[in-house]
């Protein structure tokens, strides 16, 4: 796959020299996929979600809740996902299959109740798409794992609909996080062949997985901290910070299609959701050489803003507290 980049990079520095120009110490960062070889990858997705209902009489006075009725809800999401080049092509795209190894959900309730029923994403477990990548790590055909999405985001509705068409709680927005979204921070460079700096940042956005059904989205703005040699191979640091986005790409998927459907439980209840702020920070880890990421970590709490219907209330503050971690296993490591 580094083929082509190799050699534009090489005419491309051949006329900063011809210019009287050094390459700077430019740092070049493309994806790369070795016949035969499949690398495994850990996904963890870790929400905790909070609802304040306001002031409640006999309701504990600690520092944080000052006497007001608090809901808790967690969300968490364990995933091993293999990716397997099938078809490499050295001059442009590669596919790429990957298999859902093993997916692993746990949900809890306000006041520990257990969420028992199988989360609809847990159906993906066993299953392979194909996707195909170029050379920077952007995705150009996500065809099959947005099929794959969307059979998912079918079965988290009830097969009643006397009641109206209801979508039960799930995570396949989280699903949607960890693999729409894979080698982000490098097939976002926009100039990929002029190399990077130490201390060079560049935009891109990320997607934010609720329970909710909210089409919301994070910019991002990722930072080369420094290069570390290592035995493996250098190995890039890439920080990145996060803010609210203004708008969704139309291109990111949807998983849920269909007439109209109201969600179930305290957050289909809730109306009006609006992002009153959002902020965290990440890391990444990038192997220049291998051309593969060894592994991050993303956090981020967003604060939202909602009312009861009717105008049966005032503001509902909600505060979403997000954990996203993806790291390389070892090849000959078979479970979690």
């Amino acid at each position: 796959m580094k083929t082509v980049l190799a050699v534009l990079a090489l005419i491309f520095f051949s006329s900063l020299a011809g210019c009287g120009t050094s390459g700077g110490g430019k740092t070049l960062l493309t994806v790369d996929f070795r016949s035969g070889e499949t690398l495994r990858y850990r996904f963890v997705t870790d929400r905790q979600t909070e609802v304040d209902w306001g002031p409640v009489k006999g309701a504990s006075q600690s520092s944080q809740n000052k006497g007001h009725k608090i809901d808790k809800f967690a969300d968490l999401m364990d995933m091993v996902v293999s990716y397997t080049p099938v078809e490499v092509d050295p001059y442009g795209s590669t596919t790429i299959k990957a298999t859902c190894e093993s997916i692993k959900i746990k949900r809890g309730q306000a006041k520990g109740r257990a969420d028992s029923a199988r989360d609809p994403v847990e159906t993906i477990a066993g299953k392979s798409f194909n996707f195909t990548v170029g050379p920077t790590g952007k995705i150009q055909d996500y065809s099959q794992m947005e099929s794959l999405i969307q059979q998912a985001g079918e079965k988290a509705f009830r097969t009643s609909t006397k009641d109206g068409r209801i979508k039960d709680p799930d995570m396949t927005d989280d699903f949607i996080c960890t693999q729409w979204f894979l080698w982000d921070a490098v097939s976002s460079i926009e100039q990929p062949l002029k190399g990077l700096n130490i201390s060079d940042s560049w935009n891109s956005m990320l997607s934010v997985p609720t329970q909710m059904v909210l089409r919301k989205a994070r910019t991002v703005t990722y930072t080369l901290d420094e290069i570390r040699q290592t035995d493996q191979g250098r190995i890039a640091v890439i920080s990145s910070s996060y803010g609210p986005a203004e708008s969704v790409p139309a291109t990111w998927p949807v998983a849920y299609k269909g007439p109209g459907f109201m969600v179930s439980g305290t957050f289909g209840f809730l109306q009006g959701y609006k992002t009153a702020e959002l902020k965290g920070s990440g890391e990444e880890l990038f192997n220049i050489d291998l051309g593969r990421t060894e592994k991050y970590n993303q956090q981020y709490e967003m604060r939202l803003r909602c009312h009861l219907p009717m105008g049966l209330g005032g503001v509902i503050p909600i505060t979403v507290r997000q954990k996203i971690t993806m790291q390389l296993l070892p090849q000959d490591n078979k479970s979690q």
